[in-house]
């Protein structure tokens, strides 16, 4: 199964990547992560995309599809992937679209997760990371045991950067501007599902793999 998640920021295109990679035993492809751990490398493209990322920039196409064609020459993506932000704009689904076709192959699926902008604001906003172990909180959802203290380590538990409300209203316009047009794109191959995502995990998925039974 070769699927595309996409979705505005705090839409649960996380969430939903999770249980689609244990359904499918497919390899779980997030450009955002491998920029990081080719920082960690301290590699020079590396460096490059940090630069754009702690901007609140994405990373230019060319170094992201360079990558994107490196990570799909790898065995493991033989028997599918699933993509999870990228590609975020309409030219790098045309070089994802080139890449594929040049392995002879193609997308089974490409997956829209959306709610309204106003509940994905309230989501990613009341988010709360433990500063030591890294655990995820939520002001409404998901409280600690002691307010500001993480359950599992006693750490201190913060807003990052990322998530304070005007940083996510700013990553929602960069989506809307550069990669909402992608959904077009991929409207037109008649390859898009469309999924609510303002209700549960569970009934997100459960949408999801309706959706994806009914295409094969």
């Amino acid at each position: 199964m070769r699927i595309i998640l996409m979705g505005p920021p705090g839409v649960g295109k996380g969430s939903e990547a999770e249980l689609l990679i244990k359904s499918f035993q497919i390899p779980h492809i997030s450009t955002g992560d491998i920029f990081r751990e080719l920082y960690k490398d301290r590699t020079t493209v590396g460096k490059i995309a940090k630069e754009y990322i702690s901007r609140g920039e994405l990373v230019p196409d060319d170094i992201t599809n360079e990558i994107v064609r490196h990570r799909l020459s790898q065995p493991d993506v033989k028997k599918g992937f699933l993509f999870d932000g990228y590609p975020r704009n309409i030219e790098q689904a045309k070089a994802l679209d080139e890449i594929l076709a040049k392995k002879g192959c193609k997308l089974d699926a490409v997956i829209n997760i959306d709610a309204p902008e106003e509940q994905i604001v309230e989501r990613i906003s009341g988010r709360r990371v433990c500063s030591t172990c890294g655990a995820v909180y939520h002001i409404h959802s998901k409280k600690p045991q002691v307010e500001g203290i993480c359950d599992l380590d006693g750490g201190q538990l913060i807003q990052r950067n990322d998530d304070m409300p005007e940083t996510v209203q700013r990553r929602l316009r960069i989506y809307k501007d550069q990669t909402a047009p992608v959904i077009g794109y991929y409207q037109e191959k008649g390859a898009i599902v469309y999924i609510d995502g303002t209700s549960t995990i569970a009934h997100t998925h459960a949408q999801v793999m309706k959706a994806l039974g009914e295409l094969n």
